[in-house]
């Protein structure tokens, strides 16, 4: 069963954290931000605490973004109730998310193996295999999820899937297992590289790109998408070049 997930027109523009440039990352403020601008696709990060409940949250820990202590998986969802990201916004949780928009994607990078039962969980109840691809530095925790899930969804390549693509090795492997995009750091997006990917049939996305000439250099390479923080910027490029397909008027 095929997923239709990238059956958009392209070039796709994903709002990396949901836009960190114009608000706290991962907030309700950013998605909402990237929304009002149009944007389709939503990148986030998936965390799940100790009680099961998943976040749209970066990292393993609180200390970063929020300044308090201790680990997520550790804590119980009632026990991050006062957190704030920057000191002002609230942790969302990825069923909340989904929720909201029905009509966005969301590209959900798996950070910790803890969250991969209930990513199973919430799939199952609000059916968004269609509007979800997972992604993981984690091989094995792609491995995890897709193993979890009831039916397939869009699978983002590891980092050894990237790097078979780039040395031409053996990638047959890659459609087993639902792979069809590779998420890579712009540097990685050669021409060569996109004509090797292409040529598989998988689409190639760069992260995380910020800088507006660099935007335009990946667009002439032939990138399928490109994640980004500064979501304004990328809104202009694509618009500027007759290729920004939005959501809604934005």
């Amino acid at each position: 069963m095929a997923t239709t997930f990238l059956d958009h027109p392209g070039p796709l523009a994903f709002a990396h954290r949901g836009g960190a440039a114009h608000a706290p990352e991962n907030t309700w403020r950013a998605f909402e931000h990237a929304i009002g601008l149009g944007y389709r696709y939503l990148e986030t990060d998936l965390q799940a605490t100790a009680d099961g409940v998943l976040l749209a949250f970066h990292d393993r820990t609180l200390s970063r973004v929020t300044g308090m202590t201790g680990r997520v998986s550790k804590m119980a969802h009632a026990d991050l109730a006062s957190a704030r990201v920057g000191g002002t916004d609230p942790i969302p949780l990825l069923e909340d998310l989904l929720g909201a928009w029905p009509d966005a994607r969301f590209n959900i990078d798996v950070k910790d193996a803890a969250a991969i039962r209930p990513l199973a969980e919430v799939m199952r109840r609000t059916r968004a295999w269609d509007r979800v691809c997972v992604a993981s530095f984690s091989a094995s925790r792609l491995r995890a999820t897709r193993q979890a899930l009831d039916r397939p969804v869009c699978m983002s390549a590891s980092p050894f899937g990237a790097f078979a693509v780039r040395i031409g090795g053996p990638t047959g492997w890659l459609a087993r297992c639902g792979v069809r995009c590779v998420q890579v750091p712009a540097a990685t997006a050669t021409e060569a590289f996109v004509a090797r990917a292409h040529g598989l049939g998988l689409q190639v996305h760069a992260w995380t790109v910020n800088d507006r000439g660099a935007m335009g250099q990946l667009l002439d390479l032939g990138v399928d998408g490109i994640m980004t923080d500064e979501t304004v910027t990328l809104r202009d490029v694509l618009t500027a070049r007759s290729q920004w397909y939005p959501l809604s008027p934005g």
